[in-house]
């Protein structure tokens, strides 16, 4: 500061000098050195430089963390001799690293290093030769790291590739907004749909059941992380065939930006496997323990009756548990008819309630035949002497109410299973089984089973007749 300006006095401006406010001096020009310096610092791999006679000539912050040699200390020494390698490798060392400078592109090498407490670290280096302005070599640059952090690296690198490439499960990433990001092959093929097609679109028009509790499942992991353990979800998925029920076996992980101070979620990586034959499996060989279960539980019932027709309505009610919603028993009139004779005529003889659960009812003591008219399913099984499936329209509730009370069934049903009662080559009626709308239909296992019953409860009327006779 002038000492006119000290004294409170101001000089004249130039012609073409601009007056200057108190305090606002102008900046010195920059060259570019702090900002170097800042990104040299900043790097988070090691970073040192020589120049052309092998002197270094930078030294970052990660350099000093690997080996503990401030810049200070390292920047002005000529090669690692004595310092960072050991003497015997230095000139080795020295020659591999400036050996660059003669050669295009980057160089990758692995040594030991010495750490300033005597210790050594191997790492990997890679160099490349800096270049003048007038394009020949000046220097050479050095990036190095820890080699157990560059394999860490590349294994996760590796892993990646596999798991969206091998994998034999499928693999997606789930962004923050629920839609796929990327997806392995054999996630695309369990979606039925092309890796690129799912990208970015949303879990509802891949899925059509089952989408609610996936999404559920990822904003939980968003928000709380990975679950303890996987979860299995029945979805429905869309195809060009059309819809397949599917059990996944799912796991979730939170992925969080490893770059950021705070843990910033980047989505969900979902894994998930096929296990619907399994489960399936699983549940029908647990349908069929329950099952039998019942039978004998309905047996040891049965023995205790003192009557026959009382045994085969206990038979009818164990059965009913998890089956079907009702249950009637309808007897041949006059007892028994053998294959091939005329007309029959059937008797209702047992029903389950149709309000309130109950044991089933006994009726039929009039002996009056059930108004059953031409075709309907009770009487196509005595025909064929085996079972017979029936439904209705489970999507027209009225149309489905005349379908049942005029086969003479409760109201409520909607899916129907006949078995034929039969006894010494003789039959003796037709036990009928009923679910409601709620229940899928009858398949060719629960036909199984309703004839398992029906042998019982033809055992047991078969012999109310003979105590009849006698």
């Amino acid at each position: 500061m002038s000492a006119s300006r000290r004294s409170g006095t101001t000089d004249e401006l130039g012609p073409d000098e601009p007056e200057r406010e108190p305090g606002h001096e102008p900046e010195p020009e920059r060259d570019g050195s702090d900002l170097l310096a800042a990104l040299l610092d900043g790097m988070d791999a090691a970073l040192c430089a020589f120049d052309a006679d092998g002197v270094v000539t930078h030294w970052n912050r990660e350099a000093e963390r690997i080996l503990g040699w401030t810049a200070a200390e390292a920047v002005g020494r000529h090669g690692f001799a004595g310092w960072a390698v050991r003497t015997a490798d230095a000139e080795e060392v020295e020659e591999r690293l400036l050996s660059v400078m003669q050669a295009p592109g980057r160089q990758v090498h692995e040594f030991a290093l010495l750490t300033k407490d005597g210790g050594r670290v191997l790492v990997r280096t890679q160099s490349a030769a800096v270049r003048g302005p007038d394009g020949k070599p000046a220097g050479v640059y050095c990036a190095f790291s820890e080699v157990h952090a560059q394999i860490d690296l590349e294994r996760s690198i590796a892993l990646s590739e596999a798991l969206f490439e091998d994998a034999s499960w499928g693999v997606v990433l789930v962004d923050a907004d629920l839609r796929p990001a990327v997806v392995n092959a054999h996630a695309a093929r369990a979606l039925g749909i092309g890796r690129t097609a799912v990208l970015g679109r949303p879990l509802g028009e891949l899925l059509s059941q089952g989408v609610e509790e996936l999404e559920s499942a990822l904003t939980h992991v968003l928000a709380e992380g990975a679950p303890p353990a996987p979860a299995e979800m029945w979805v429905s998925v869309r195809t060009a065939e059309g819809e397949q029920r599917r059990c996944w076996r799912s796991g979730f992980l939170r992925l969080a930006s490893p770059l950021a101070e705070e843990p910033v979620p980047l989505g969900v990586g979902w894994l998930f496997q096929d296990v619907t034959e399994a489960k399936q499996t699983e549940q029908e060989a647990a349908l069929l323990r329950f099952r039998a279960n019942q039978l004998h539980r309905a047996a040891r019932a049965a023995a205790e009756c003192e009557s026959p027709g009382e045994a085969a309505t206990v038979h009818l009610d164990f059965s009913l548990a998890g089956y079907a919603d009702h249950a009637v028993i309808d007897r041949v009139s006059g007892g028994s008819v053998a294959d091939g004779e005329g007309p029959v005529r059937l008797v209702r003889i047992a029903t389950t309630p149709s309000g309130a659960p109950g044991p089933t009812l006994l009726t039929g003591k009039a002996g009056l035949p059930v108004r059953y008219g031409t075709g309907h399913p009770a009487l196509q099984c005595v025909e064929r002497t085996g079972s017979v499936r029936a439904s209705a329209s489970a999507s027209d509730p009225e149309a489905a109410r005349e379908w049942a009370v005029s086969r003479q069934w409760p109201p409520d049903a909607v899916h129907a299973l006949c078995a034929v009662l039969r006894s010494r080559g003789r039959t003796l009626g037709v036990v009928t089984f009923l679910r409601g709308s709620g229940r899928s239909q009858f398949d060719r296992t629960d036909a199984v089973y309703a004839e398992d019953v029906a042998v019982r409860i033809a055992m047991a009327l078969d012999l109310e007749g003979l105590l009849g006779q006698s």
